[in-house]
């Protein structure tokens, strides 16, 4: 099993190299192969994420949060970007408070 802080990056490389496969050799690739089953996925999987929130039960919580984190990767594989986009926006907003950050969008 690969280490947990390098799985984002090991994710990331598979990802990338999935775009070069066949769409019935991959899921990623078929995933790739259809935008739109993509984003409905990544919707499907944050309702799950959201009922184990509520049911409580933590690795019903980690289980679905995987799958929502995991097919959110695969959108922006996608698109080109990486989850080292993600990271670099969330290390910008470091430091700002939510409400200050929220209103800046605003202007």
């Amino acid at each position: 099993m690969p280490e947990s802080s390098d799985i984002l990056t090991q994710l990331a490389a598979v990802l990338e190299a999935r775009k070069s496969e066949s769409a019935d050799a991959s899921y990623v690739a078929s995933l790739y192969a259809k935008p739109d089953k993509m984003l409905e996925k990544i919707g499907e999987e944050a309702v799950e994420t959201i009922i184990a929130a509520k049911n409580g039960k933590p690795d019903q919580i980690i289980y679905e949060t995987a799958d929502l984190w995991f097919h959110t990767m695969v959108m922006l594989a996608q698109k080109g970007l990486s989850h080292d986009d993600v990271l670099r926006e969330l290390a910008r907003r470091f430091g700002i408070s939510g409400h200050a950050e929220k209103n800046s969008r605003s202007q």
